[in-house]
C-alpha cells in the first residue's frame, strides 16, 4: 500500500460539542485566523495544514457516520506542532499562558530528546508543541533500527 507515501496530509479535523466554543479557543487563544464557518462546521488558516472543527452531532447527522463519543478526559489524538529552537518552546509556553491556555506542565525535556509542552482544546483535544533537542530525533531511540 503506498497510500501514505503518496498523498500527504492536508487537513486535520477534531470532532467537537460546540462549534462556536472551538472558534473562540481557537481564534482567540491560538491565533487561528477563521477562513469558513457553516452550520456545526469552522475552519481555520494557520501555518502548514487546515485545521477544522466540526460538532459531532452535525457530523453525525450529515454523514452518517457514528456518533461514538469517548468519555470526557479521554485521549485519542495528539496534533502536534514542531517549532526550533528548543528555547522556542518557553516563549511559546509564556505566551498561551498568558492568552488562558492551560499547559498541563511547564517546558519539560522529555526523554525522546525532545522539549515539549502539552494543552488541550475545550473538548479535550490534545496539543504538543516541541522542539528537538541537540542530536534531533536520531539521538533518542530508533525503534526503527532496533
Amino acid at each position: 500500500m503506498r497510500f501514505a507515501q503518496a498523498h500527504a496530509i492536508t487537513d486535520v479535523c477534531f470532532l467537537v460539542e460546540n462549534a462556536d466554543r472551538a472558534i473562540d479557543f481557537y481564534v482567540n487563544k491560538l491565533g487561528f485566523k477563521l477562513r469558513r464557518r457553516a452550520e456545526g462546521f469552522a475552519d481555520f488558516s494557520g501555518a502548514g495544514l487546515t485545521l477544522a472543527v466540526w460538532e459531532a452531532d452535525h457530523m453525525s447527522r450529515t454523514t452518517s457516520v457514528p456518533n461514538r463519543r469517548a468519555a470526557p478526559g479521554a485521549r485519542k489524538v495528539i496534533a502536534a506542532v514542531e517549532v526550533a529552537p528548543p528555547a522556542t518552546i518557553d516563549a511559546i509556553y509564556a505566551e498561551l499562558n498568558a492568552a488562558g491556555v492551560a499547559i498541563q506542565a511547564p517546558p519539560t525535556n522529555y526523554p525522546w530528546n525532545a522539549r515539549c509542552i502539552y494543552f488541550s482544546d475545550p473538548d479535550d483535544n490534545v496539543w504538543e508543541v516541541y522542539a528537538w533537542l541537540e542530536g534531533g530525533p536520531e539521538a533518542a531511540h530508533d525503534i526503527a533500527r532496533a
